[in-house]
C-alpha cells in the first residue's frame, strides 16, 4: 500500500504547498525566528523514489538525511531545526541539531507534529505549517532566548522543496 501512495503522490506538493503558500510559510520563518537563536527551515517532499521505498527508507531515515544535507546542523550555536514533510506518507519529522537535542525530549515534538497534522488533515496546509513553525519557535525561545541581542540568518527561510 505504500507503494502505491508514493506512486499515486506524483506533483501533490506542488499543489499542496503553492508558490502562496510558500511565501507565508517564508514570512513566519522570518518573524517567527526573532527571539531567539534557534534557526527554522522547512522540506516539503511529496514522495520517495521506488528504489528508496524498496530499500526501506522511513520517513525519519529521508529527515536526517535532509538535516544534514541541508546542512541544518552547520549553525554558530548547534540550534538548527528541521520540520520535514513527506506527504505521501502523511509524515512530519522534526530533526533538531545537538544543543537542542540536548534540551527538548521527544514529547515536545510529537505534540507540535501532532498540531501540524490537525491543520493539514483539515486540508489547510498553510495554516498546518505556520502552526508547527509559531510552536517551534516557542519551544526555541524557551531554552534559547536571545533577549534582543541580533541573531544572524544562517539558514534560508524559503521553505526547501524536494
Amino acid at each position: 500500500m505504500r507503494w502505491f501512495r508514493h506512486i499515486a503522490a506524483g506533483a501533490s506538493a506542488r499543489w499542496r504547498f503553492t508558490p502562496e503558500t510558500l511565501g507565508a510559510i517564508q514570512h513566519a520563518i522570518a518573524k517567527q525566528e526573532q527571539g531567539h537563536f534557534g534557526e527554522i527551515c522547512v522540506a516539503v517532499e511529496g514522495r520517495l523514489h521506488l528504489a528508496e521505498l524498496v530499500r526501506g527508507r522511513t520517513p525519519g531515515d529521508r529527515a536526517r538525511e535532509v538535516f544534514a544535507n541541508l546542512r541544518v546542523w552547520d549553525t554558530v550555536h548547534r540550534t538548527g531545526v528541521l520540520i520535514y514533510l513527506l506527504l505521501a506518507d502523511r509524515a512530519i519529522e522534526i530533526v533538531a541539531d545537538r544543543a537542542v537535542a540536548a534540551k527538548v525530549n521527544q514529547g515536545e515534538w510529537d505534540a507540535i507534529c501532532r498540531l501540524m497534522q490537525d491543520g493539514f488533515g483539515a486540508g489547510n496546509y498553510q495554516a498546518g505549517a505556520i502552526a508547527g513553525i509559531d510552536a517551534v519557535a516557542a519551544v526555541l525561545r524557551r531554552y534559547f532566548p536571545s533577549d534582543d541581542r541580533p541573531n544572524p540568518d544562517e539558514l534560508p527561510d524559503r521553505p526547501v522543496m524536494l
